[in-house]
Order: C-alpha cells, then structure tokens, then sequence
C-alpha cells in the first residue's frame, strides 16, 4: 500500500528548510539590488559581484568557439569561481552565473547564415532558434550510474576505442568533467574550513557530512539519496553555467530507488528525504516530473517519492518548477494535493496532460510507449530524455507581423476581402516558418564545431559513444520545434474586419486603415467598435472559426516538409514564453483594438477580457479554448489559469479544479500553469512588493517570486487574474 501522507517536519530539518527559504529571498534581495528584476526563471546562482574571468578568444573575431576552447574555459571557470556552501543545505555548491556572461561564446563568422536570411527575420521580428542552445534534456541516470569519474572513463574509452583523427570532442568534454571534479574538491575544501570555524554542533556535522559527501563524489558514483541529490546538484551548477540550461528528469523515478534502499537500510526518515529534495530546489530550479505512465501504460508511476517532492516544494516555499504528469489513473491523492498546496501557497506544480502530448507525439511516427517517455522538462517543452535532441522553446513565428505585411499588400490593392488577406497572410507565414527551416539546416551543420552541446552530450545515449555533438546526429531521435505566436490577435483582427467591414459594413477598409495609421487616435470609436466583437474563445465566434484556420495553415506549413536541405523533421508548437510585451513592442496597431506596441496575445490563450458579458465560469471557457486550438503534434501549447480562491469556493473548489484538469486533458491539452490567489492581495503585492516579499506565481511555465518580477512582467498576470471577465 503507498504510504501517501505528509510528512511531519522534525525541529531540526523544518528549521533548516526555513533557513534555506529566508537565504532565497535574502540572495534574490541582493541581486535584484546589483542586476534589475529578474524576468525569468528564478535561477539559483549566487551572485559574486567582484568576481572576474579572464577570456581567451581562439578565433580572430574575438569569440571563443569549438570543443577545446569551450572545454578549457569551462574547466578554469569552475576552477577560479568562488565555492558556496549553505549551512542549512544538505548540499554543497552553487552556481554564481553563466559563463556567457564573461566570455563570448559565439558562432564563427564564416558559419553565420547568409544576410539575407537575417533580413528576413528582421522583417519579420523573427526568433529564429539558429544557434540556440540547451534545448534539449539528459537522462541524469547515466551520471547518477558512472559519477564524475565514471564518465571521465566513459570519454576515455571511446576515445581510443573510436581514435578519431581530430580528437577535439573528446579533448572539450573531457576539460569539461575535469573542471567538475576539480570544482568539487573545492567545494568540499570550503565546507571543512567552515567547519572548523562553526561552533553550533549540529550546523558542524552538517559540513563535516557536506565535505566527506563531496570528496566521495570526486570520483565515484553516489550510494544514497543524499549522494544522488548531491550529484544532481552538481550537474545543475554544470549546466546552468553553460548557457543556462534548465531541464532535469523524470525526478521521482530516478530517486525512488535511492530512497527505497536508505530506508530498508534505516539510515533514512521522510523528513530527511524532505531536506535533501528542499536544499535541491535552493540549489536551482530546474525543471523535472513526477507522475506519469510507464512505458506500457500498465501503471501510474506516482511513489513515495512523488509525495515527497511534492512536500519538498510546499515546505520551503520558494519558486520550483515540478510537472505532474495527468492521466485518468494518476494517484488521486497526489493530484488533491498538489492543488491543495497550490491554493495554500498561491501557485504549485503546473499539469501535463497525457494525451496531448502522447497521441500528439505518436502523430510524428514514433510509437505510443516513447511518447510516454516523453518528460516535462521546459517552461513548456517535453524531451525523450537522454535520446531526443527537439531545440524546443527558442523559435517565435511572429503571426502578427504576418498580418502586418499581409495588410501591407491588401491596401495597394482594388479588390479588398478577408479571403484575399488571409491569402497573403498564409505567404507570409509561410515565409517566415520557411526561414527558420532554413536557419536549422545550418544549426545543423555548424553548432558542433562552433558551440557544441558539452554538457548534455555527457548525459545523452550516443554523443560521446560516437564522438558526436547531439545536434549534429549524436543522438537517435532529432527534430526541430518552431513556435507561433500571436494566435488570438490575428484571429480577432480578422474576425473584426470580416465582422465590421464585410458583413456589417460599419466602416470600410479605408477607414480601417486610417484608424491604424493613426494609432487609433481620434478613432476611439472605431477601436471600440473592432475590440468589441464576439473574439477568440467565445463559442462559434467568428474568432474562433478563424484561429482554427490560421493554426491549421501554421501547423500545415510546418509539418508538409522538413527542412529543405537536411530533411529535418518539424514539430510545431504555439508558444509565446513571456515575451509577448517583448513582441508587442515592434508590433503596430491591428485590427483586434490593439494600439500601437502593446502586449500580443499569449502562446494559444484567447486575450483578456474575452469572456466579457459571457454569463458562464470564464475559466471553463478558456480552457476549452485552448484545448480545440492546440496545434496537435505533442508539443505544449499552455493554458495559463489565474483563478481567484475566493471565486473558486462558490465554483466547487478542489473538486472543481480536478474536474477541469481531466477534462481539459481529454480534450486534448497539453499543459495547464494554475495561479490560485487573492485580488487584495496580488493588488497589494503589485502597488508595493515589499508587503508580499515570498508571494509566489506562476508567470508563464516557470514560477517565481511576484516581487522580483519587473512591474511590466507582474501586469501580465495582473491582466490576466483581473479578467473576472477574462
């Protein structure tokens, strides 16, 4: 019988749990003082101001490329970095930030793409995925099985066995795992010598343990869940200093059996496990999973150890980013829970949503049991972890500059309609998917001996065995996600011309296109009259008719042919991350009543304020929304939900919420991020942060502290929580 109750935190490790949040906000309050806000994930670097690195550029542009050089850099940054360590952690180490911030890693100039197709996605304000990095996930039990020693072996080995005639692969890697293990003595050096200056007993033995764990780990493989959960540390410092990287694994499995065999060996309480998972959460929030089917769906994979992940997060309370894998078996408790803690603490673990993204996968050819493989490691993303190499998350289809030109071309034209628009609006769509296509086709042929992938290529099947850079064929499994966005803006702004125009015949074309040039100014009346009709996630709209066509033309343009050179195959995706203010910018007034520069619309997700004067429960109406317009191939198109708990008592609370999940899971979503707060209180927290200092959100698929978010970054939930009205 799975034991599925909470833990009760002794003293000792609730105190040091504490600890560990009050040192978050405490390092959070230093660098939003020294850097800015951090619109982003709430990396966990330490940040060492005076710290400095000298660059040694091996290329006469100035940039530092390649295996080698990549691989020296990383190994004397780890070397030269300061040494953190915690003493309410069970871990040692940090990260203090990415080493991109003190050397250009960059693309060689002869290995750039061609001008003109950096002119086309200036047109077009185009994010490409050329060059992009990290977008992939390792299967973090090939480290956990070799350590750090084992894979300095591993490389070795296939370097001899493989005797390549430019051993520049596995010179890079092999700088890079040195680094580690040179990083690690100096990790456990910094804990001795803290500890010979501490004089509270308990805090001592806790370094004293940091350090010998540490020393262990210099060479061999972990034993116990302390030591794994240190390893995984480990590996998160490595991989956030390169570029940033963020995904983990399928968490709970890959603990569980560290955790099974520590408590039959009784040298384990859950409480303790509950401290280690908490100090992994400090140490970084990286994105991993609990839950989910085996393979061959014959079993939910909730354990133990899912429950104590999930006590882990709710007990430290800073921002983590944990998945439950939904399906109609998953344990109910587990998934009670969660959204207990997530209306107790205000945001919690987002849902990914089986049959989107199983069946959707499968839709690419691959067979049913690798889709439920296929882990939630990204703000929106999955990955066949350790085979996939799917560069999710680093492409932007700017659908609304597609309109943009598309309008561009209609108004030099005589015969104006939306069937003509929608015509030149699909070309232009084309141009841009065909774009970044093309871009990867030269990621493909150039990023390994430019900025290879030296981090995931250790926790890959097939990289160091082939001497291989995952991108370039080192794994099995390689396809490429491109992601629209701007959906519901281009489809109200063609619902309002067809509404307004052909079938009202309220204004006419000319007038439309006076009332844009004009920013709207002096044109309230028109704005008003073009926002103010049935839009995007209003049943049969007019709206939703046509965010069915402009995604079923997206998805086709993607999906009728890979790249045109290297055949790679495309999955699509309608994401927006939180750049849609980003976008907006650039974007001029459309024909939705959007003025000039402001936000565009969210990933999939109807804008705010849709549901206004709709006499039904708003959220219910966007997720259905948001379920029909999934782009269908397995790839997260998210639905954001920020639902007041006041509101969420009248509508049924938790039972409610669950019903929405499974729901939306059937039909077809992929990925619901969820919110549960006050108006007062995210209004207080929004007029003055400092009240709310620890009030978590969940922004986009990442969560974070609302306080250190920049105010442009907290209106977006502002704007969207406020829509009552949705």
């Amino acid at each position: 019988m799975l034991d599925t109750s909470k833990v009760v935190l002794s003293p000792l490790y609730r105190d040091r749990i504490n600890g560990l949040h009050e040192d978050k906000l405490k390092i959070n309050d230093i660098k939003m003082k020294l850097i800015g806000h951090l619109n982003f994930d709430d990396w966990g670097f330490v940040y060492y101001p005076d710290f400095k690195f000298e660059a040694r550029p091996n290329h006469p542009s100035g940039i530092v490329c390649g295996y080698r050089a990549i691989g020296e850099h990383i190994r004397r940054f780890m070397h030269e970095m300061p040494k953190y360590v915690n003493v309410n952690s069970a871990l040692g180490g940090a990260w203090i930030k990415p080493i991109t911030d003190y050397v250009n890693i960059g693309i060689a100039p002869e290995d750039d793409v061609p001008k003109e197709l950096k002119e086309c996605w200036h047109k077009y304000h185009t994010y490409p995925g050329f060059a992009g990095m990290n977008h992939c996930a390792g299967d973090i039990n090939i480290g956990l099985e070799l350590g750090w020693g084992g894979l300095l072996k591993k490389l070795r080995y296939y370097r001899e066995l493989n005797n390549p005639a430019d051993p520049a692969f596995y010179d890079g890697e092999e700088d890079v795992v040195l680094g580690m293990q040179e990083w690690i003595a100096g990790v456990s050096k910094e804990a001795r010598r803290m500890a010979a200056e501490e004089t509270d007993p308990d805090k001592h033995q806790n370094l004293i343990e940091i350090a010998e764990m540490n020393e262990w780990l210099i060479e061999n493989p972990p034993r116990t869940l302390r030591e794994a959960c240190q390893f995984i540390a480990h590996f998160q410092t490595l991989d956030r200093t390169y570029y940033v990287g963020g995904a983990l694994d399928q968490l709970d499995e890959k603990l569980r059996p560290y955790y099974e065999r520590d408590v039959a060996a009784g040298i384990l309480t859950d409480d303790m496990a509950v401290w280690y998972i908490a100090s992994v959460f400090f140490n970084d929030t990286h994105y991993s999973q609990i839950a989910g089917l085996t393979p061959d769906g014959s079993r939910d994979l909730t354990s133990r150890m899912s429950f104590i992940i999930l006590d882990a997060m709710h007990a430290i309370k800073i921002p983590v980013n944990i998945a439950i894998r939904v399906h109609d078996g998953v344990n109910k408790e587990l998934l009670r829970r969660s959204l207990e803690y997530t209306v107790e603490d205000g945001t919690g673990v987002d849902y990914s949503c089986n049959i989107g993204i199983e069946q959707g996968y499968k839709k690419n050819g691959y067979p049913e049991g690798l889709a439920r493989t296929r882990i939630k490691v990204g703000c929106n993303w999955c990955c066949v972890c350790g085979h996939e190499y799917p560069l999710q998350d680093v492409t932007r289809a700017n659908m609304g500059f597609a309109l943009y030109w598309a309008l561009q071309d209609i108004r030099n034209e005589s015969e104006r309609s939306t069937a003509r628009l929608f015509e030149l609006f699909c070309k232009h769509t084309q141009i841009i998917v065909d774009s970044i296509k093309q871009g990867y086709d030269r990621h493909y042929e150039i990023m390994g001996r430019n900025r290879p992938e030296v981090v995931y290529n250790l926790f890959m099947y097939g990289p160091v065995e082939r001497g291989l850079n995952c991108s370039e064929g080192g794994v099995d499994i390689l396809n490429f996600n491109i992601d629209g966005v701007a959906l519901a803006t281009v489809a109200d702004s063609f619902a309002a011309i067809e509404q307004r125009i052909e079938k009202e015949g309220r204004i006419t074309w000319d007038q439309m296109f006076e009332a844009l040039d004009a920013n709207y100014e002096g044109y309230e009346n028109i704005r008003l009259m073009m926002k103010n009709i049935n839009r995007f996630g209003s049943p049969d709209s007019l709206a939703e008719d046509w965010a069915y066509k402009i995604r079923d033309f997206y998805v086709w343009a993607c999906k009728h042919e890979g790249t045109p050179k290297h055949h790679l195959m495309i999955i699509p995706g309608l994401f927006s991350h939180g750049t849609v203010a980003e976008l907006g910018a650039r974007l001029p007034a459309t024909p939705n009543g959007r003025k000039n520069y402001e936000p565009i619309s969210h990933s999939n997700e109807p804008d705010p304020g849709f549901a206004a004067g709709i006499n039904t429960f708003a959220p219910t109406l966007k997720a259905n929304a948001v379920a029909q317009a999934q782009p269908g191939f397995g790839n997260s198109a998210p639905l954001h939900l920020d639902i007041d708990t006041d509101m969420l008592s009248k509508e049924g609370g938790i039972d409610a919420l669950i019903a929405l999940i499974h729901t939306h899971n059937h039909m077809g979503g992929t990925l619901i991020n969820l919110n549960c707060l006050t108006e007062k209180k995210l209004l207080e927290a929004h007029e003055d942060p400092s009240k709310h200092p620890d009030l978590l959100v969940r922004v986009t698929g990442y969560s974070a502290f609302f306080a250190s978010l920049s105010k442009d970054y907290r209106q977006q939930i502002i704007d969207r929580f406020l829509s009552k009205k949705y």
